[in-house]
């Protein structure tokens, strides 16, 4: 008789191929097999009649500000809150205090996160003018998932924004370099229009479309002239969506849960909990957004997950602290939308796992094929529930979907075979290993 160390038995599995009813083993942390496993026996089995099972989704976009302030985020509370979410895996950024830039800093971190993290991580480094000679080696580091520009809007020394530098920048290496798109020119000339104060809808008037295509629309200049690949992040105008269909050989595409949940009305209902950059902008760009995950133009869908205390939230704007919490309710927003019709579950597999797994180039990671990590989202599309901020596992303790009623929420969150979460209970010790990257690189 066959035997495994887990059992998935009778749940709808999203395949690669489409959906099946289907059992899925576990040996040795990784998928064994997919079909009837009938005859089989396992040391763990675990019903799922009535459940999804899809691969382990990944958030790759997470700012869980660790180095940094520990009363806002760590990371072993933002990864406990991704398992509770329903996320295997989480690409956090690096614009933490004191900035990931430097071999020793990433070298330092991935040593930190060994018995803190909950889930499986990617490292980020972050692009400054001070060590651009330096990121053709820092990408080829282990669990480096991407080196990320701010081309505006940064903080903390990681800034680039001329054209002189982020030339070198795509010059220096070959991985794809992911990017905030917004034009810190335009931004500093606008800023004493604001300095004044006002309602917080001022801030997608400040951080108009213009900033946001201005900066993609020279960043894609200069990635077709360099022939480096470009990852545009949070994509958020009607605008720039339908200008990168045309770079569609040098550029990939993130659009933001917020900017296909949420729109400028925000404001007035939330008051700084809606302040992000790019900002929620209205109707005519979620629209836009819907649209450009229809036809295919979206390679994934990310939280930005950006905590910040309520005081700096609820400071008066433009002095409102930018950034929203996200990772914990990403997949339940996400699963009514499926609900709703707005977009199929192997859509949202392909957005939040194959997508990221395939931008990112992801070993084992993203999709239920045997061989690959034993990662599990399994998910219960008929339960209703109320996102509730009692439920926020990250210190600040808010969520800008606070009382948004969801249809569809995460069962369980399964890692390399191991149950990390059940019922909203997590389970075991923090297990979370980095993710693996492959750089192009001979991997023997």
């Amino acid at each position: 008789m066959t035997s495994f160390d887990l059992i998935l038995r009778n749940g709808r599995c999203v395949l690669p191929w489409g959906e099946a009813e289907a059992d899925v083993g576990v040996r040795a942390g990784r998928i064994a097999a997919i079909g009837d496993l009938k005859a089989a026996s396992a040391a763990e089995e675990i019903d799922c009649a009535g459940l999804h099972v899809l691969p382990g989704l990944i958030d790759p976009h997470v700012h869980l500000r660790d180095p940094g302030d520990p009363a806002v985020e760590t990371i072993e509370t933002g990864t406990r809150a991704a398992i509770l979410g329903g996320i295997t895996a989480v690409f956090d950024m690096p614009n933490t205090t004191p900035s990931i830039t430097s071999q020793a800093a990433l070298e330092h971190k991935r040593a930190y996160v060994q018995g803190r993290a909950w889930c499986d991580i990617g490292f980020y480094v972050g692009g400054a003018k001070s060590n651009i000679a330096d990121l053709a080696a820092l990408e080829l580091q282990p669990d480096v998932c991407a080196i990320k520009i701010f081309a505006g809007s940064s903080t903390g020394d990681l800034l680039v924004d001329d054209d002189a530098s982020l030339e070198r920048v795509m010059r220096s290496g070959r991985r794809r370099i992911c990017y905030h798109s917004e034009d810190e020119q335009r931004l500093q000339e606008r800023k004493p229009i604001f300095a004044a104060g006002g309602p917080h809808r001022l801030h997608a008037e400040w951080r108009d479309v213009e900033c946001a295509f201005l900066g993609t629309r020279r960043l894609m200049a200069l990635a077709r002239e360099t022939g480096r690949g470009a990852h545009i992040l949070h994509v958020s105008t009607a605008e720039e969506l339908e200008y990168l269909r045309d770079f569609r050989d040098v550029a990939t595409v993130e659009v933001l849960v917020n900017h296909l949940s949420q729109t400028d009305e925000a404001y007035e209902r939330l008051g700084g909990y809606a302040v992000m950059n790019p900002p929620i902008r209205d109707a005519r760009h979620m629209a836009a957004a819907w649209a450009a995950v229809a036809d295919g133009t979206v390679d994934c869908i990310g939280s930005d997950h950006a905590p910040h205390s309520r005081a700096a939230k609820e400071r008066p704007w433009p002095a409102t602290a930018a950034g929203l919490t996200g990772v914990q309710t990403m997949l339940p927003v996400m699963l009514d939308h499926v609900n709703a019709g707005r977009l199929t579950l192997t859509r949202l597999v392909d957005l939040m796992a194959a997508g990221p797994a395939r931008v990112y180039n992801a070993i084992a990671k993203g999709r239920l094929c045997a061989g690959y990590d034993a990662d599990f989202t399994i998910v219960d599309m008929k339960r209703q529930r109320t996102i509730e901020e009692s439920w926020i596992a990250s210190p600040c303790g808010w969520t800008p979907f606070a009382g948004m009623a969801c249809t569809g929420w995460p069962a369980m969150t399964i890692i390399r075979g191991q149950v990390a979460m059940r019922e909203d209970e997590v389970l075991g010790a923090p297990a979370g290993r980095p993710v693996r990257f492959d750089t192009g690189l001979s991997q023997g």
